[in-house]
C-alpha cells in the first residue's frame, strides 16, 4: 500500500532532522575540534532537543561514523569529478587541500581512541587513495615516465599528505616554507600531467609516440 502524504512528510522531517546533525556535527569539528562535539552541542548547533541526537544515534561513536560516511561519499564523489576534468592531478591536488580534507585529520585524530571509527577511515582512505593511485598511474603512462624510477603510490602519496600537512599547519599559523611547497607541487604536476592528445593539433605539435609506450588504451575507465 503506497504512503499518503502524511506518512510523507514525518519521513522527509525525520531525515532532515538526522542530516543536520550530521552537519552540525561537522560544522563543529572543523571550527573547535572532535572533542567539542558533545551531544549538548550538537543538539545547540541543530536547533533541537539534546534527547533528540541520542534517538537518531544511540552513541557518539554512531554520530562520528555517520558523519564521516556522509563526507566521505561526499569526498569521493568530488573525487571522481575531478577525475573528468582537463588537469585531474591539479584538481586532485586542490581537493587534497580543501576543508573536507581538514575534517579527515580529525577523524584520524579520533581513530587513536575510538575502534569504530578507525575501521571505517582506514575503509575509506583505501578507496581515496586507490583512485589518487590510479590517476597518477595513467598521467605518468600517458608521458612515458619510467614507473620503478616514480611509483605512482609514492607520488601520489606525496601529493596527498603535503597537500594535507600544508591545510593543517596553517590552521596552526605555520605558513614556512608552504609557497616553496606548492611551488614544487605544482612543476611536478605540470610535467607529469595527463596530457590532453587534442587530435586537432598539427602532427608535429602532438605527443611523439613512445610517450604513449604502455598507455595505449589506458582511459579514466581503467579506474572507474
Amino acid at each position: 500500500m503506497s504512503s499518503s502524504p502524511a506518512d510523507e512528510r514525518p519521513r522527509a522531517g525525520r531525515e532532515a532532522t538526522r542530516e543536520a546533525l550530521i552537519e552540525a556535527t561537522a560544522q563543529i569539528m572543523l571550527a573547535e575540534g572532535y572533542a567539542a562535539a558533545t551531544s549538548r552541542r550538537v543538539a545547540a548547533k541543530a536547533g533541537v532537543k539534546p534527547a533528540l541526537v541520542h534517538y537518531y544515534f544511540p552513541s557518539m561513536d554512531d554520530l562520528f561514523v555517520a558523519v564521516l560516511r556522509d563526507k566521505a561519499e561526499t569526498n569521493l564523489q568530488h573525487q571522481r569529478q575531478a577525475m573528468a576534468e582537463s588537469e585531474p592531478l591539479h584538481a586532485l591536488w586542490q581537493l587534497s587541500g580543501a576543508q573536507d580534507a581538514q575534517l579527515f585529520t580529525e577523524f584520524l585524530a579520533m581513530a587513536n581512541h575510538r575502534k569504530a571509527i578507525r575501521s571505517e577511515i582506514v575503509s575509506y582512505a583505501m578507496r581515496f587513495r586507490d583512485i589518487e593511485e590510479g590517476a597518477m598511474t595513467l598521467a605518468l603512462k600517458a608521458r612515458g615516465i619510467d614507473l620503478e624510477v616514480f611509483p605512482p603510490v609514492v607520488m601520489s602519496m606525496i601529493m596527498g599528505s603535503l597537500a594535507r600537512m600544508v591545510l593543517h599547519e596553517r590552521g596552526l599559523g605555520i605558513t614556512r616554507g608552504h609557497d616553496e611547497a606548492r611551488a614544487f607541487i605544482e612543476q611536478c604536476l605540470d610535467r607529469f600531467e595527463m596530457p590532453s592528445w587534442d587530435q586537432s593539433q598539427p602532427e608535429a605539435a602532438q605527443p611523439s609516440a613512445p610517450a604513449r609506450a604502455g598507455g595505449s588504451g589506458v582511459t579514466s575507465d581503467t579506474i572507474a
